[in-house]
């Protein structure tokens, strides 16, 4: 059964260390335990091959994966909101990470290891204050089509980027898709081919297992299936590339390296990573949330994201967020706090201090296996049909970031989304429709004519409705039309219906005095109805208040119209607009 929602007050009430008590905790019982234990281990197990690969593609060492599924699954344990959320290393991030680090450290493990720390050490930075400033809205400059055209586009990198490690060859660290087709196809002849099989037979095991078998741990599977092939048929000695020995025990705590210059650097991405992560963790959170009946505190989450990136790059973790695939699996395995996170960080530490030597056997095909997959299966092409048909700019936004991620790069592509949205919602702000009302009959409401032909007009009187707020964007064009239509049907009247407007800006105020210096010079009267409040404190704070005389501001349209017709000594259509 699905739990009261909780006090909406308390749910938006300010961040505060008074409040880091778990929503959960105190109805928290036994048999709740018994789900998160389940559900940890089941996301703990999947985590581990999933956690390798997705360091390998960030650049750094597989172990790193694991580094990274300790303290901050630890962290969302305890503070986290989302009772389903499994937090931890995430294919698109690491995507980030390896287009940010990269050019910094060009052939230095070591100096992209650093960087990689520093970097989450940012994110993290970014995201507390932004959630202690509840800066949480900053998020919606990620629109719905830019993740989706930025999603589609890194997965088709994600995926091509695993062909040196599919292929066996080396492609160099470029990430352009083109740049990695074309070195791909000029060393297709020197293509390792027990390298292809070991990735081709995962991927394999791993598309029938979701299809058919979807309850499986497939990534373990073949992890297990690979590392056996590998010490069956000796193929280390085939040319077989393997990770190697990975170092026992828990990481050491350490502050990441770091100078002006690289927080310079790496600024951009460090910006960019904290927005995708956490757009990623309240639309997870969101879903979750909705679909079993409580609620999530956005800048809490905010606040939280950014602990554990900020504890977790002190113990040697890469950035991390929360991962849809392993929710998934959290939630179907029964969860029922962010417990479980914790109980998959205790699996994942009993891990690196006892069972470390059976990695030295995994091959690294395999792990291009498990990226390749998990990456193509965020291609969502019913979003973009949906997007294209439902409203077709918001499609060709999402079209024109993918193109952008795949040509210019991930942060160019993404910077290039949110201008598209920008300048999307610019051209709407600036040219609103501008509705001429009509009243309704037997009611005291106005309408558009052109929508309501019945809506009936009044000779010498025009009333307007601006469908947006009034600012600098449409300043001119609302003016401009008010005077044109008042032109044109000869209007003597002219009521300008506001209550769509929620604020003014200095330039609207502007285009408010002009357009009633120009309308009343032709001797036509200019009234205002349905002001709100910080409408009129802007107005009378201006003096255009007592420019335009109080007596010409009402209420309610219908006010307005009614107070012209007694004005102008039309006793007969105000009786007539009364009895009906």
């Amino acid at each position: 059964m699905p739990e009261p929602l909780p006090d909406a007050a308390a749910v938006n009430r300010p961040f505060s260390l008074q409040r880091l008590r778990p929503d959960w905790w105190a109805s928290y019982s036994g048999s709740q335990f018994k789900g998160d234990l389940a559900a940890g281990i089941t996301v703990g197990v999947v985590l581990i091959p999933q956690g390798m690969a997705y360091a390998l593609l960030a650049g750094v060492s597989p172990v790193y994966g694991l580094y990274a599924s300790l303290v901050p699954l630890l962290i969302y344990s305890l503070f986290g909101t989302s009772r389903h959320l499994a937090v931890g290393v995430v294919a698109i991030d690491s995507l980030i990470v390896a287009a940010g680090v990269a050019s910094l450290a060009p052939g230095s493990a070591a100096d992209a290891l650093s960087l990689t720390f520093l970097l989450a050490l940012m994110v993290g930075i970014i995201q507390v204050v932004m959630g202690l400033l509840r800066f949480g809205f900053v998020v919606n400059l990620l629109s719905r089509p830019v993740i989706t055209g930025f999603t589609g586009a890194a997965a088709l990198i994600i995926g091509f980027s695993q062909f040196k490690h599919m292929l066996g060859v080396d492609l160099g660290s470029n990430l352009n898709i083109f740049v990695l087709l074309m070195e791909a196809a000029g060393k297709v002849g020197q293509t390792h081919v027990p390298s292809l099989l070991i990735g081709a037979i995962g991927i394999a095991l791993l598309v029938l297992g979701r299809r058919f078998v979807p309850r499986l741990p497939g990534p373990l599977l073949v992890v297990v299936l690979s590392t056996l092939a590998v010490l069956c048929l000796d193929l280390e000695q085939g040319g077989v590339q393997l990770v190697g020995v990975i170092p026992s025990g828990l990481p050491a705590p350490a502050f990441p390296v770091w100078s002006m210059d690289t927080v310079q650097a790496l600024f951009p991405t460090a910006v960019t990573l904290s927005l995708i992560q956490f757009v990623g963790v309240i639309s997870l959170g969101k879903l979750f949330a909705a679909r079993h009946g409580y609620r999530i505190r956005p800048n809490r989450e905010l606040t939280v994201l950014g602990s554990m990136n900020v504890l977790g790059s002190l113990f040697q973790s890469i950035p991390v967020s929360g991962s849809f695939s392993r929710s998934a699996v959290n939630e179907r395995a029964g969860a029922k706090s962010p417990l479980a996170n914790g109980v998959a960080a205790l699996l994942i530490a009993g891990v690196l201090l006892f069972l470390t030597p059976l990695f030295a056997w995994l091959p690294i095909p395999i792990f291009a296996s498990i990226i390749m997959v998990s990456a193509f299966g965020l291609i969502d092409v019913k979003e973009v049909r949906w997007l294209l048909g439902t409203k077709a700019t918001d499609g060709v936004i999402a079209l024109l970031t993918f193109l952008a991620t795949l040509v210019l790069g991930i942060h160019q592509g993404i910077l290039t989304g949110i201008g598209l949205s920008v300048i999307q919602i610019m051209y709407r702000i600036s040219r609103p429709n501008i509705a001429v009302l009509g009243h309704l009959a037997e009611t005291r409401s106005f309408r558009n004519v052109a929508n309501h032909p019945d809506a009936q007009q009044f000779e010498g009187i025009l009333m307007l409705r601006v469908d947006a707020s009034f600012s600098f964007a449409n300043a001119d064009r609302v003016r401009d039309t008010i005077i044109t239509l008042a032109r044109e049907r000869d209007a003597r009247h002219v009521i300008l219906d506001t209550t769509t407007m929620n604020d003014l800006d200095l330039t609207a105020l502007a285009m408010l005095q002009e357009t009633y210096r120009i309308l009343a010079t032709s001797g036509v009267s200019f009234l205002m109805a349905g002001a709100h409040q910080p409408v009129l404190d802007v107005l009378q704070a201006s003096g255009l208040w007592q420019e335009i005389s109080p007596e010409r501001f009402f209420l309610s349209p219908w006010r307005a119209l009614t107070h012209t017709l007694r004005a102008s000594n039309r006793l007969d259509e105000l009786s007539a607009l009364r009895d009906g």
